[in-house]
C-alpha cells in the first residue's frame, strides 16, 4: 500500500514508549453543537443518541422543497464572551472565541497564566463567516455594490477566526492560524497544533473549528442533490446525502510537562496524525490515498491497527463516500476493523469544526467508557460492510480512538487519540471501562 507523504517524515511503529518527542495532552474541551453545548450537555446528548436535525430557522428558505440543518437555534455565542464587543465579530469568530473560553475553563487554564508563554491558535473552517457573505450577497442585490455595509465586509476574512480567540483570551504571544482545508480542517487543526507541540514551538494550544449553516451553501449543495432531505444517515441503505450543522469544536493541547508542572488534568493523549492530498477528483476522494491517510496516522502513533478500538468515520451519508470510507477500513483494518460510529448522524456536518468534535466525542467516550452511536440508521448497506456501532451508545473500553476528516479538493486527515491512562506511566490498559480522569502530576509522577 502506498504510504501518505506525512508519514515518511516520522518516527514509525516504535511505540510511545519510544519516541523522543514530547507527548500531547488533551486537557480541555468547548463545544457548540446541535444536540449540546458544553461539555456535560454535549456528553448526555451523545449518551441519549440525540439528534439534532430541524428545520431551517436562519434565512428564509421558500422555494425549496425541503429544508432542514443542524442548527443551533436561540444560542447567541456573544452572550458567553467577556472581552469582545457586540458586533466585532461574525457569528463563526463568536463561536470559536466561545468554545476556546470553554476549553479554557474546562482545562482549568486562566489565560494570563499562559500570556506570555508561546502558544497556537488553530481554528479550521470551510465556510468562514458565511451568513455575512449571505447578508453582503443580499444587500449587493438589493441595492448595488455601494450598499454594502461595511462593518460586515470588514469583518468577513475567514483570518480573523483565530483573531477572534486571541481577543477573547487576550492571547499575544501566539500563532493565530486559520486552516482552510473544508471538511478535513478540524483534524488539519489539531495536527497543526500537534507539530508546534512536538517541535517546541509552543507550550500550549488551542485548536479545532467552527462554521455555520448558509443559504449560500444549503441553496449550492440543494442544487447539486447532495443535501438529506430529512437527517443524515451515513452508512444506511437508504441514505440519500448529508446535512449541514452548525458550532464549534475547540481542544486545549498542552505538552505533557506542561500539563504536568501545572497539575492539570489530562483527558485523553493526541498520539498522532496524518494528512495527504489525493491531487485528483474533488469531491470524490481516493480509496488508496484516504487508506494512506490512516495508515500514516497509526505509524506516526506508533500504533498497530488491531490496537484500534473505535474509527469515527467521517461518514457524511452520501453513497460514494461511505462506501468508499467502509472499504478503506477493510484495507487498513483487515478481516476484523474495529467498530465504526459517525457523529454526523447527530450534529450533521459541521465542516471545518467536524473533525474537532469527533475529537472531542472520542475523548469523552473514552472518558466515560462509552462509543456513541450513529443515529438514524435502519438498515444495512451491502456495500458498506462496517461493524457500525448504531441506535444506542455501545458500552465499550477504548484505549485507542482514530478519528478520519477528508475535505473537498482531496484534503485527508486523520488524528489518533490515546486514552490518558497511556500518559500516566502504567498499564495502558485497564480491566474496565475508566470513569475518571487522571491528573497529569500525581498519575505522571507515578
Amino acid at each position: 500500500m502506498e504510504k501518505s507523504a506525512v508519514s515518511h517524515d516520522r518516527p514509525h511503529a516504535r511505540g510511545p514508549a519510544a519516541d523522543p518527542r514530547p507527548r500531547v495532552a488533551v486537557t480541555g474541551l468547548g463545544v457548540i453543537s446541535s444536540i449540546g453545548i458544553g461539555r456535560e450537555d454535549f456528553l448526555t446528548a451523545l449518551r441519549a443518541g440525540a439528534c439534532g436535525a430541524s428545520p431551517i430557522s436562519g434565512f428564509d428558505t421558500t422555494g425549496f422543497r425541503y429544508a432542514r440543518a443542524y442548527e443551533v437555534p436561540g444560542f447567541d455565542p456573544e452572550t458567553r464572551l467577556r472581552r469582545i464587543e457586540p458586533g466585532r465579530f461574525g457569528k463563526v469568530g463568536a463561536q470559536a472565541a466561545a468554545a476556546a473560553r470553554m476549553a479554557m475553563r474546562d482545562a482549568g487554564l486562566d489565560p494570563a497564566e499562559v500570556r506570555d508563554e508561546p502558544g497556537v491558535i488553530a481554528v479550521g473552517t470551510t465556510c468562514g463567516e458565511s451568513l455575512d457573505v449571505d447578508a453582503l450577497a443580499a444587500a449587493e442585490v438589493a441595492g448595488g455594490p455601494g450598499g454594502l455595509p461595511a462593518p460586515r465586509a470588514r469583518r468577513v476574512h475567514p483570518g480573523r477566526l483565530p483573531v477572534a480567540v486571541a481577543v477573547e483570551l487576550g492571547l499575544t504571544d501566539v500563532e493565530a492560524v486559520t486552516i482552510p482545508t473544508v471538511c478535513a480542517a478540524g483534524n488539519y487543526a489539531v495536527g497543526h497544533a500537534l507539530d508546534a507541540l512536538r517541535g517546541g514551538e509552543a507550550e500550549f494550544a488551542i485548536c479545532g473549528g467552527a462554521d455555520s449553516v448558509s443559504r449560500m451553501a444549503f441553496a449550492g449543495f440543494y442544487r447539486l442533490r447532495a443535501w438529506a432531505s430529512e437527517r443524515c444517515s451515513p452508512f444506511d441503505l437508504d441514505r440519500n446525502g448529508f446535512m449541514f450543522g452548525e458550532g464549534a469544536g475547540m481542544l486545549v493541547l498542552e505538552t505533557l510537562d506542561h500539563a504536568r508542572r501545572r497539575g492539570a488534568t489530562v483527558l485523553a493523549e493526541v498520539a498522532g496524525f496524518g494528512l495527504n492530498c489525493d491531487a485528483e477528483h474533488p469531491t470524490r476522494p481516493l480509496r488508496e490515498r484516504v487508506a494512506a491517510c490512516l495508515s500514516g496516522a497509526l505509524r506516526d502513533a506508533g500504533a498497530a491497527p488491531s490496537e484500534v478500538d473505535v474509527v469515527f468515520a467521517h461518514g457524511t451519508g452520501t453513497k460514494i463516500n461511505d462506501a468508499m470510507e467502509s472499504a478503506v477500513f477493510a484495507d487498513v483494518f483487515g478481516d476484523a476493523p474495529p467498530p465504526v460510529t459517525a457523529l454526523k448522524s447527530m450534529i450533521g456536518h459541521t465542516q471545518g469544526a467536524a473533525g474537532a468534535h469527533a475529537c472531542i466525542a472520542a475523548v469523552l467516550g473514552m472518558e466515560h467508557g462509552f462509543i456513541p452511536p450513529t443515529v438514524n440508521f435502519s438498515t444495512p448497506d451491502p456495500e458498506c460492510p462496517v461493524d457500525c456501532v448504531t441506535g444506542a451508545p455501545r458500552p465499550a473500553r477504548v484505549r485507542t480512538a482514530v478519528v478520519n476528516s477528508l475535505g473537498v479538493g482531496g484534503n485527508n486527515a486523520a488524528v489518533v487519540l490515546r486514552h490518558a491512562g497511556a500518559l500516566a506511566g502504567g498499564p495502558a490498559a485497564g480491566p474496565e471501562p475508566s470513569t475518571g480522569r487522571h491528573t497529569a502530576t500525581a498519575e505522571g509522577a507515578a
